[in-house]
Order: C-alpha cells, then structure tokens, then sequence
C-alpha cells in the first residue's frame, strides 16, 4: 500500500501534465470542427487527397460534417496520446528506481521484488484510468455545442472502452520494458518507438490488401472506429489476443525483474 500511494503522489504532476495535453488537444481539436460542421462545402479539400491515404486514415468511413464522423477520425489521435502515456507511465515507473539511485529503497522495504511491480502497476494503472475519463469527459463537454445524438453518446462509450484495452496493452508492454531492459534508459524510448511502430504498420495493412495479415501485429487495427460505430461492439478475437498480450507482458515483466541484477 505504502509504494502504491508513493507512486501515486509521484505521478501527479505527470498525470495533470498528459490531462493538460488531452484537453487542449480536445478543445483545439473540435475548434477545428466549427468550420466543417454541417457544411459539405468544405469537404472538397479530400479530393486532393489519394484514395489510398484516405483509406487508411479512415477520411471515406466518416462524414467530417457530424460530430460523430469527426470524433471518429480523431479517434486513432487520441489513442496514440493515451497509449505513449501509458508505455512511458509502465517504463519509467520500473526503470526510475535505477535512473534516480533509489532502488535501494525499494529492496530493504519488507515486500518482495513481485509486490514493488505490482504496487508501482496499480499506481499507473489509476492514472491511465483517470486520463481515460478526462478525455471521454472533455470529448462529450465540448461536443454538448453540436448538440450530439445517443449514438454519438454511445460512439464515445465503446471507442473509450478500446482505447483503455489498447492503454492496458502499452502499459504492460511498458512495465516489461523497464522491468527487463538492463540500459534503463531506453525503455521509455523504446516503448514510444514500439507503438509508432505499431501505428505504421495499421497504416501500411489499410493501404494494401495484401499486408492484411500484418492487423494481428497492431493493436490500434484490434478496434477499427468505423466498425465500432456500425456495430457497437468489440471484436472478441482482438479482445481476447489484447488479454494475452497483457498477461504475457505482465508474466514475463515479473520472471525478468525478479532474476535481474538492479544497479544501485
């Protein structure tokens, strides 16, 4: 309990910073919106733009002119804040104890390496829940002057819902990477890296029908907004390949910092 609320006060200001960067992404974002809502006109811009590459940024499966169509688009953006938030939060919560020299703290605390992981975990694990809630919070406040419908109300429920099982996914992998890595300074890093990776290769799968495969190797193809809109509901495949990612993560996070050496 004790380390739980240690990370907790420790993360504040980097969870009032990632919160601060969400809602003046949120507000600048639907300022933006005010000049395409209910005017087509504005739509023709797309036509300049390759078939292709509207594809994959999802352009032709949303109307820009509704608030739905537009939070749909903005969707992949406000995943890719939550998901680098969540893998620096799971990186640096492990690996700091080394940057800062206080990982003799932590090891002459009567708890064993096992209980460090998961109080600093459940730490995070809060703060990746409260910047969930803060942008589906500010999402629906600021939408409040497009007078939204129920199933944009709904939309923004199961999309949040994704981007929380994708925030768990890069959490983990966070934690795995500050748990295992030997040069502590990478894994925060690395763990961005990973998920722009990631975020590539979604783009790559969508631009040619012959890297369908590559979808498995993407969390943010586990949850398309369009198909979330259109059937509201979760992949249960991706659901489930998303826990195993977790639960693998987590187990070899917990195998690897229960063996290696901590410099101190």
């Amino acid at each position: 309990m004790n380390i739980f609320l240690r990370e907790l006060k420790a993360n504040f200001k980097s969870l009032l910073i990632w919160s601060g960067i969400v809602i003046l992404f949120t507000i600048v974002g639907f300022a933006k919106f005010s000049a395409y809502y209910n005017n087509p006109d504005m739509l023709a811009i797309l036509k300049d733009i390759p078939p292709a590459m509207l594809e994959a940024l999802n352009f032709q499966a949303f109307n820009l002119t509704t608030v739905t169509g537009f939070f749909g688009i903005m969707f992949t953006y406000f995943a890719l804040l939550l998901t680098i938030s969540a893998a620096m939060w799971g990186s640096d919560v492990i690996s700091k104890e080394e940057r800062d020299k206080t990982v003799e703290f932590s090891l002459v605390l009567p708890v064993t390496r096992s209980q460090v992981i998961t109080g600093k975990a459940l730490a995070v694990l809060v703060n990746c829940i409260v910047l969930n809630l803060v942008t589906w919070g500010f999402t629906i406040a600021n939408a409040q002057q497009y007078t939204p419908d129920d199933r944009f109300n709904g939309f923004v429920a199961i999309t949040m819902l994704a981007m929380f099982i994708m925030q768990l996914i890069f959490l983990a992998v966070g934690i795995l990477l500050g748990s295992a890595l030997k040069q502590y300074k990478r894994a925060g890093s690395l763990g961005v890296s990973i998920i722009l990776a990631t975020y590539f290769i979604s783009i790559f799968d969508k631009l040619n029908e012959k890297l369908d495969f590559m979808k498995y190797f993407s969390p943010f193809n586990y949850f398309d907004p369009a198909t979330l809109l259109q059937e509201s509901r979760l992949d249960v495949l991706f659901v489930l390949l998303s826990i195993g990612i977790i639960v693998a993560a987590l187990t070899a996070a917990y195998l690897t910092y229960s063996k290696r050496d901590l410099y101190i």
